[in-house]
């Protein structure tokens, strides 16, 4: 068939531009809650979680170290019972790193709670001696 073009009054000219306007409007906010129901793309393997809003109980944890390791050289202590330099502690703890991994999660927790009780197992390691180990013969 071939398009006929009526005339049309203006009445009916506004009424098919708002139909049109409501379609395009339809369709955009069709387009939007498609984008925000659908499944977010999993987090690629072997990529890390770095601290923010997603991460509440790391969130808690800090916040829970942080008056524990106001005393001069507790941080110190601490990165040296978790194996860490102190710098890496600090970055974890302030958010500009990675989340560090399950073991040395626990060992905070771990450290978290002999504080609270009131002793410090990181005074129990044995100080690392620099320069070469002894000769065994």
């Amino acid at each position: 068939m071939a398009d006929v073009k009526l005339p049309l009054n203006s009445g009916i000219r506004l009424l098919a531009a708002l139909g049109e306007a409501a379609i395009l409007g339809a369709d955009a906010g069709a387009r939007h809650a498609y984008e925000q129901l659908r499944p977010k793309r999993k987090q690629a393997h072997g990529a890390s979680r770095h601290p923010g809003p997603g991460t509440p109980m790391w969130n808690v944890l800090v916040t829970q170290l942080k008056p524990a390791l106001k005393d001069y050289g507790s941080k110190t202590r601490l990165a040296r019972y978790l194996g860490l330099p102190p710098q890496r502690l600090t970055d974890f703890l302030t958010g500009r790193r990675r989340l560090p991994d399950g073991e040395v999660t626990l060992r905070l927790l771990h450290w978290l709670c002999e504080d609270q009780a009131g002793r410090d197992p990181s005074l129990l390691l044995p100080i690392p001696r620099k320069g070469r180990p002894p000769k065994t013969t």
